[in-house]
């Protein structure tokens, strides 16, 4: 089904959208709920805060859910979309496909599909009418509105064999596992840090696959709840529970786990600021490190590794790989544990 009342073609990639910038980095966009003939409007029923973005808010507004619910709003009418200003990132939605504009690309969707975007909150237009009930563990947040995707704009329909919530959290960090897929080697020693989050436990069991029975595998985070989710996948070598913003201490523990050899690879995906000097201290010289935190800087990261005399190679994950998603869902329905702790997210 398409749209009336379209307004013409835009640009593929949403600059009509952000004063001729692209929609990420704009300041704010046009979230005006009428589409463009090469766009395509979502219902939304659904927002996924990434964790860094959604630890960020909460703890500015003291956990109190409705300060949470009115900060959300204010970023979203203030910008036009759910670009968290402080840490820069946004997370994913599911809604129901609304209206298709005539010149959008056939994708074989039709209005009323569900569906998840797979493009970041924080280049999505998006207008709000309602803010309902919100989940600070997982970062998910009841909504109703409009959301725009662009030709560019990815997004899946959601699987039939797994719930809504679930799909949408597996594909809000499925470009952690798929980066390990891609980069780790069998033999390696590697580091998760901020294993217990959504993308730690996923980059587990892709670095496990990828490992076999070969080298060593740690997973480190902080806290009882986080260590105890970990221990329940039973799929780590060692579990450290240890403070990953205190990097001396990082690096002693790193040191006595591998026998003074650190990590060959290792895969920061904690949620929390201050911790690259933590990833840079546990990895050996030569290694390598991937920040897919959203919560990390690249000056601290650049500069920390020279100021510590540090010759690592350090990549940005992408949240996006070809058959990512698929390969998240994948990993979900091969482990009977990981299912159920993401059903219980």
């Amino acid at each position: 089904m398409t749209a009336s009342g379209s307004r013409g073609p835009g640009c593929p990639f949403g600059s009509h959208r952000a004063g001729g910038a692209l929609p990420q980095s704009a300041l704010c966009v046009d979230a005006d709920p009428q589409i463009r003939d090469d766009e395509l409007r979502i219902e939304v029923e659904r927002l996924n805060l990434d964790s860094s973005s959604m630890r960020q808010i909460a703890e500015a507004c003291g956990g109190d859910l409705d300060r949470i619910r009115a900060r959300i709003a204010e970023i979203v009418a203030t910008r036009g979309k759910m670009h968290n200003p402080v840490t820069g990132s946004g997370g994913v939605l599911i809604g129901r496909i609304d209206a298709i504009g005539p010149a959008y690309p056939d994708r074989g969707i039709t209005r009323g599909d569900a569906v998840c975007t797979l493009i970041s909150l924080s280049l999505t237009p998006l207008k709000l009418r309602r803010i309902g009930e919100i989940d600070l563990r997982t970062g998910q947040v009841e909504a109703e509105g409009t959301a725009i995707l662009f030709e560019s704009g990815l997004f899946t329909k959601l699987p039939g064999d797994m719930p809504s919530a679930m799909a949408m959290a597996l594909c809000d960090v499925a470009g952690a596992p798929a980066t390990v897929l891609r980069v780790a080697r069998p033999g390696d020693r590697i580091a998760v840090l901020g294993a217990g989050g959504k993308a730690g436990l996923l980059s587990l069991y892709a670095a496990r696959e990828r490992l076999g029975r070969t080298g060593q595998l740690i997973a480190l985070d902080l806290g009882r709840e986080a260590c105890a989710r970990i221990d329940r996948q039973a799929i780590a070598d060692r579990v450290l529970d240890i403070d990953l913003r205190d990097p001396i201490a990082t690096h002693r523990a790193m040191m006595e786990a591998t026998g003074g050899a650190l990590a060959d690879l290792t895969l920061n995906m904690t949620n929390a600021a201050g911790t690259e000097g933590a990833a840079i201290l546990s990895t050996r010289r030569r290694g390598r490190i991937v920040f897919f935190s959203m919560a990390t800087s690249f000056q601290a990261a650049a500069l920390g590794a020279e100021g510590l005399g540090r010759d690592v190679e350090m990549w940005i994950g992408n949240g996006y790989l070809e058959g990512w998603v698929e390969q998240a869902f994948s990993l979900a329905r091969a482990h009977p544990k990981l299912w159920d702790e993401f059903r219980r997210l």
